[in-house]
């Protein structure tokens, strides 16, 4: 029998009553945790979203009515409770916020009922979490999940509050807007009102917050919703967060330093904690971690010994370098009694990321050595490969001999699989660091041409715009990644608002006039009536907040997620729609189609 709330007012939340409430009476509201009976006193477990508070009903001491009501409620109901404060009279929970005081209750009124929950609403939950999703308004109920999404609603007010002091402002874009190439697959929607046409949902926000400093609103920023019809893994949805900003009138060198400030008041008034930022060129990331993301809480950093094995009978390094590549290594500490059949799988997966195979030489604790090449290699060449690892007894060194890039690719994946094997990936750690100077192209083996790294609108360093036509790939951008233990948290650049520079840029790209024109007129036109010089950058706020949660998982960060193959479970979407939708929208489906035709065979 469920209740009203008539006559009532919560006067605080669970955890929000301390020992300075001691002697008070209290109202408050809640779900039922658990409920323990002994007899002549019943105890519960009272939960919102501030914590728990232990309220206790004792017999004789509340009307014999409400006595026998706590007696039967279950976990989940929806209570409400007026009691008076009191020092805990058992043992003091040190794991509750609430742990020194007890409610002893004096009124009770059920406000719903609830049915038996499919999995147990608690911390750290084991359930697995295609079911935890299917009804994720039970699973948003976990403690740790609402701490994340209440961290979460914390950083958006502190991003607010941080720009709008520095003088921007928030303005939305369209959600609806025009198809472009260069970038991830979009999401297309269907125009009723012009037949065979479509928006396309943004993967950003980026030409309209360009056109906003033609416009003169000089510092813009919003906290931008972005779609992108691609595979997901653990920390991409097909629709995420942007914290967005441009800034007219700046270089590269004041939009980091404003973005530094703001990280530093994030991480200040939210984990309580103050972060170095360090910088660091494209080219110096991929030669010491082999990654344009690198993590920095750890060392293991690439080593190049192309000088040292140039000249040794080994085939592998030999070609590799005829063939214009590089031979380079890193050092796991520690790991020279690796097991081969761990040797082996590491092996395997770095031929996930391109490797014909892994040499490696196992360092034993006695001095010997363990290797996959060691009788091609003369005894002084050992020696010396081994002195530049700064190989030491019980070391583990691995080497990629290929093209540079996928050489980076490889020993830059398995660095950081060898320091998650070494428990190296410490989450109470936060290395940020700067990653500039990025190239402006790079080659599409699929398209056989060169595309933007970034997009088409980044500018070139004035230095190296001298080899846009004859050496496209020497072209350094003004373009910069701001990462966070191996995660690239966001990226930006300064624009180009010149036009023979951006006529430049497209040429190089593949882009004929027309063509460019046709897809990004209406930003080329506004740069036709005077565009300032601008810049500017986006975070992933999904993956900034994970990774400040210390979680594995932005799923763990969004209230309503999708899973791998972008549905939801617990609103079944995407899903059929009624053929009338359809017919007004002009679109017939190719399945649809078929089995027309497979029953007009068939008839």
């Amino acid at each position: 029998m469920t209740e009203s709330m008539q006559g009532l007012k919560r006067t605080c939340r669970c955890a929000e009553v301390s020992t300075a409430a001691i002697g008070n009476q209290v109202t408050v509201m809640g779900w039922v945790q658990k409920n323990r009976n002994m007899g002549s006193m019943v105890f519960l477990d009272l939960r919102d979203r501030s914590g728990i508070l232990q309220v206790i009903f004792e017999e004789g001491k509340v009307e014999k009515e409400v006595f026998e009501k706590a007696g039967k409620l279950r976990s989940e109901y929806v209570i409400a409770v007026v009691g008076t404060v009191a020092m805990r009279s058992g043992a003091v929970n040190k794991n509750l916020i609430t742990g020194e005081i007890e409610l002893l209750a004096e009124k009770l009124r059920i406000l719903s009922e609830a049915e038996t929950p499919p999995f147990p609403i608690e911390e750290n939950s084991k359930t697995k979490e295609d079911l935890r999703l299917t009804y994720r308004y039970l699973d948003l109920r976990r403690p740790d999940i609402q701490k994340n999404l209440i961290m979460r609603s914390k950083v958006a007010m502190e991003v607010r509050k941080f720009l709008a002091q520095e003088g921007f402002l928030e303005i939305e874009t369209p959600m609806l807007t025009k198809s472009t190439p260069e970038g991830a697959r979009d999401y297309l929607v269907p125009s009723r009102v012009h037949p065979g046409n479509f928006y396309a949902l943004p993967q950003s926000p980026q030409i309209f917050k360009q056109l906003l400093m033609c416009s003169g609103y000089d510092r813009y920023f919003q906290i931008a919703k972005c779609f992108r019809d691609e595979d997901l893994r653990a920390d991409r949805q097909p629709e995420f967060t942007q914290i967005d900003m441009e800034l007219s009138f700046v270089d590269e060198k004041e939009v980091m330093e404003i973005n530094e400030r703001l990280l530093y008041q994030l991480f200040k008034e939210v984990l309580g904690i103050e972060i170095p930022i360090k910088r660091m060129t494209w080219q110096e990331a991929m030669d010491r971690f082999g990654s344009d993301k690198p993590d920095m809480r750890f060392g293991m950093e690439l080593v190049d010994v192309s000088e040292i094995v140039k000249d040794c009978e080994f085939t592998v390094f030999h070609n590799a370098l005829e063939q214009g590549g590089s031979v380079r290594g890193i050092n796991a500490k520690g790991q020279g009694s690796m097991a081969r059949k761990k040797i082996d799988a590491l092996i395997d997966f770095a031929k996930g990321y391109g490797a014909k195979g892994l040499a490696y030489i196992a360092i034993q604790k006695d001095g010997s050595i363990k290797s996959s090449f060691a009788k091609f290699m003369k005894e002084e060449e050992m020696i010396a490969l081994i002195s530049a690892m700064d190989g030491e007894k019980g070391d583990l060194l691995f080497f990629a001999a290929d093209k540079k890039k996928l050489v980076y690719d490889i020993l830059g994946a398995l660095r950081v699989k060898m320091a998650e094997m070494m428990g190296l990936l410490d989450k109470e750690q936060f290395e940020f660091v700067w990653i500039t100077e990025f190239p402006l192209l790079e080659w599409s083996e699929e398209e056989n041409r060169f595309v933007a790294m970034h997009h088409p609108f980044t500018m070139p360093m004035e230095e190296d715009l001298q080899y846009i036509d004859s050496d496209p790939g020497r072209v350094r951008a003004k373009a910069y990644d701001i990462v966070l233990n191996g995660t690239e948290l966001g990226g930006g650049s300064v624009r180009i608002f010149q036009n023979d520079i951006q006529e430049k840029m497209f040429e190089a790209l593949g882009f004929t006039k027309e063509k460019a024109y046709e897809q990004f007129g209406f930003l080329l036109n506004a740069f036709k009536y005077g565009v300032p010089p601008h810049a500017g950058l986006a975070y992933g706020l999904d993956r900034l907040v994970m990774l400040m949660a210390k979680t594995d998982s932005i799923r763990d960060v969004i209230a309503f997620p999708k899973i791998k193959d972008a549905s939801c479970l617990m609103s079944e979407a995407p899903n059929i729609v009624e053929k009338k939708q359809l017919t007004e929208l002009g679109i017939t489906l190719i399945e649809q189609e078929k089995q027309i035709d497979f029953l007009s065979e068939k008839g």
